[in-house]
Formats: C-alpha cells, sequence, structure tokens
C-alpha cells in the first residue's frame, strides 16, 4: 500500500534491524500497521531502527492479531540537516510543545533539552515528567515516519535553566532567541554544531537570560517581529538550514 503521494509507509521498530530477517512487530507498531494505516498482508514498508538506513519489507499477518515483517535489503539512507542543532526549549503548555518538537525533528533538528523555566506555564512532578518525555518520544517517532529521517533525535531530562547551566554542555556555537538580542543570524558563522535555546510563552526571566550568557548564549534578534515560542524555533531553524545549504 502507497499513501496518496506514492511512498511506501515507513516504520520504526524498537529493535536492531538485519536484512534477511524476520521479526514479529510490538503490538503498538502492529496496530497502526492494520488500523491506522489499514495495510494488508503482503503490502511493502520500509523499517528503521533509529540507528541510520532504513529496510525494505514487507507485512505478513498469520492471524490472531499478529504482525510479522520479512525484512529484505537495506538502503542506506540519511537525510540529516548538515547542522548538528539541539534545540533547548522552554516548556510550553498544551499542543504549544508538541508542534514545536514535531516541526523542530521534521527541520532536523538532532537533540531536544526541554527546560522548566520560570515563566513556563507547565509544572512537572516527578510521575507527570516521566510520562511527558515518553509521550515526546512517540512525537519524535512519528515525526521521522512521516519525514524520511532515519535517526532519532534524542529527547533529554526536563532541567531548570538553573540546572541546564550547571550541566557540561557540548562545544558548539550558542544561541540564545531574544527580542532585546541586537545581532541577526546573517551576522554569525553557521556551521557545524548549535545550540539554539528557546523561551517558553512569556520568555526567558532576565535572570534566566544572564546565566544563559554566562555559559556562552550569545542573544539573537529574529527580524523586527517578537515571534510565539512556537514559530521563533521553527523560524531559526529553517534559516539556519538555508543558510546551511539544506534548503
Amino acid at each position: 500500500m502507497k499513501d496518496h503521494q506514492g511512498r511506501v509507509p515507513r516504520l520504526y521498530v524498537d529493535a536492531e534491524l538485519s536484512p534477511q530477517a524476520r521479526l514479529i512487530l510490538s503490538d503498538d507498531t502492529a496496530h497502526h500497521a492494520t488500523r491506522v494505516l489499514r495495510l494488508r498482508d503482503g503490502e511493502p514498508v520500509l523499517l528503521f531502527d533509529g540507528r541510520g538506513g532504513e529496510y525494505e519489507a514487507r507485512l505478513c499477518l498469520p492471524g490472531r492479531g499478529q504482525v510479522v515483517a520479512k525484512i529484505g535489503v537495506r538502503r542506506d539512507v540519511e537525510r540529516e540537516s548538515p547542522l548538528a542543532v539541539t534545540l533547548v526549549q522552554g516548556v510550553s503548555s498544551g499542543e504549544k510543545m508538541d508542534f514545536s518538537i514535531q516541526k523542530a525533528v521534521e527541520l532536523g533538528v538532532a537533540a531536544i533539552q526541554p527546560l522548566l523555566a520560570m515563566k513556563s506555564v507547565v509544572r512537572l512532578s516527578a510521575e507527570r515528567e516521566t510520562k511527558k518525555l515518553a509521550h515526546w518520544q512517540r512525537v519524535v517517532i512519528a515525526a521521522c515516519e512521516q519525514c524520511g529521517r532515519n535517526r532519532l533525535p534524542e529527547v533529554r531530562e526536563a532541567l531548570s535553566v538553573e540546572a541546564y547551566c550547571q550541566t557540561p554542555g557540548e562545544t558548539s556555537l550558542r544561541l540564545l532567541l531574544s527580542p532585546t538580542g541586537k545581532t541577526g543570524l546573517k551576522d554569525i558563522k553557521i556551521e557545524g554544531a548549535i545550540t539554539l535555546a528557546v523561551g517558553p510563552e512569556a520568555g526567558f526571566s532576565a535572570t534566566e537570560e544572564q546565566l544563559l550568557a554566562r555559559v556562552g548564549f550569545v542573544p539573537v534578534r529574529l527580524g523586527q517581529r517578537i515571534l510565539r515560542t512556537e514559530t521563533a524555533a521553527l523560524a531559526a531553524l529553517a534559516a539556519l538550514n538555508a543558510i546551511a545549504g539544506d534548503f
């Protein structure tokens, strides 16, 4: 079965894949394949395990709800951005955070670091944080299935801004989206690893911006307009990819 654009459906499997193997799909993946995508016995799919590359396969439905993938050849296909961007995203409320994560994955982000900022509407207990991280990881998987990426971006444990600034960070260009920034992306040399920090709905507090500045974040502004949190990160990622030649 192909979708309306003629593409073979893609499925993520949490198991190391190998050519010519047979794999019983998990209940969740089997349900998605047969109930959501409505795939039938013998139909082709592409499988990926998040480690790079993808595998041609055909589904076999022997009965009793079981779905088996007969794996064929491996394709050494990568669709990653030329930039390794870590999105440090202030946790936003409702569907905004899901939207930001989903679209950031489509735009090639390499990792996502949620931040619990002073002005974040969302407050997470330990139990709720565990559930949220699992939910965000599912958003990442679904986005990779849709956009063709074969490597899963990492979703890290949520931290306060203070705790984040106390952890050893990657050696990278660090950019903080801020309406008070005096520098634009066009004025910065864009290459390699980048860490991009974006506040929640009401932004980072002045204290938090100072903490981020102390660990090397450079305030940058996106044009003359103040963008919503779910717009700002995506506009910056798109601009960075365009500068790097990905678009």
